[in-house]
């Protein structure tokens, strides 16, 4: 069998029969998430506490999708706060 460069996304989807429905619904929530993380961030620089308390979700959540966009360089870490307890986060321009 040869193998066709960049066509991977098609043999799946013929494979599969599509994307799966929660593939897409779980994208939309990141992608939504990532919004209103990102325009958070765009005021200040901050910490998982704050952006919790200013996104109104739980601190759990909140780090799992911050630490997504620190991964794929949409966010990093910036300095530690005044009590030396949180580091805060900011965009990466």
């Amino acid at each position: 069998m040869e193998v066709e460069k960049g066509k991977t996304a098609k043999y799946l989807r013929e494979k599969l029969g599509g994307v799966p429905e929660q593939a897409k619904h779980n994208l939309k929530e990141f992608n939504s998430i990532k919004k209103l993380m990102l325009e958070a961030l765009k005021e200040e620089d901050l910490t998982v506490i704050q952006l919790s308390e200013k996104l109104n979700m739980p601190t759990d959540k909140v780090f799992y999708y911050l630490m997504s966009l620190v991964k794929y360089g949409f966010v990093k870490t910036g300095d530690i706060d005044d009590m030396d307890e949180y580091y805060t986060y900011k965009l990466n321009e």
